[in-house]
Order: structure tokens, then sequence, then C-alpha cells
């Protein structure tokens, strides 16, 4: 059987160019979970202090970072949860992912969240993410 990962976007739902509705896994592979990357650097630097835009730009980098170690990548990835910190513009954060979703053959679905705060009151926005690397 052939794997393979295809996207839904069904009647009756709405549909938008930068996310999918349903995304279904099929056949022999492995399924990546990413745990929620924030903008900060593997020396302990944080990126954009204060900025949405360029963390959710940074954020994004760190989640190729983690595809690309898993052995996956763009194209396995399917689901995106995003954390918001309360009272940011969270068209900021989107102008931050344009680069990254255009990089996309299938929009994931994503889930977006508002949240009170994060693990560090420096970070504005934290993204999950999972994957799923088919076996050839």
């Amino acid at each position: 059987m052939d794997s393979s990962i295809e996207f839904l976007n069904p009647d009756g739902l709405l549909k938008n160019p930068a996310f999918s509705q349903v995304a279904i896994t099929k056949g022999n592979g492995n399924t990546i979970y990413i745990g929620g990357q924030n903008a900060i650097t593997k020396d302990l630097q944080i990126i954009g202090k204060g900025d949405i835009t360029a963390q959710t730009e940074y954020v994004l980098k760190n989640v190729e970072t983690a595809l690309s170690a898993s052995g996956a990548t763009l194209e396995d990835l399917f689901k995106l949860t995003i954390y918001i910190v309360q009272g940011q513009d969270i068209r900021k954060g989107f102008e931050g992912a344009q680069g990254f979703l255009k990089k996309l053959k299938n929009p994931p679905i994503i889930s977006g969240i508002v949240v009170a705060g994060l693990a560090n009151p420096d970070y504005l926005v934290e993204i999950e993410a999972v994957a799923f690397k088919r076996e050839k």
C-alpha cells in the first residue's frame, strides 16, 4: 500500500488557501510530533522580543529544523497548533508565517489558540507540529 497524506476541504466548510480542514494519513510510515517551538536559538537567545512577526518567522524556522532532524520535509507536515499570547495582533503573526506557508505544497490543518502567556514572558507565539513520514 502506498503511503500518503490526503488533504480535504469538504463542501460546507470554509475553504481558505492558508489551511486545510482535514488531513488523513494512509499507509506505512512514522508520525512525528514536534513539541512547542519558540523563538529561541540553541544558545538561549530570544529572537524578536516584542515582535510577533519576527518571532513567528523564527519559530517556523525551528519547526523546519525539527522536521529535518526527524528525516522529514515540509511535504510531510500536516498539522500546526499555534499558541498566541493574548493581545498580540494575529495578522502580524500571519505575516511572519507567509514565507513558510509559501513553501508548502498543501496547506496544513491549523488550530490557533489565544493564551494568557507562555513559558517565558518574552515568547509571543509557540507552535507545535505533526508530520507523517511515509515509508517508501
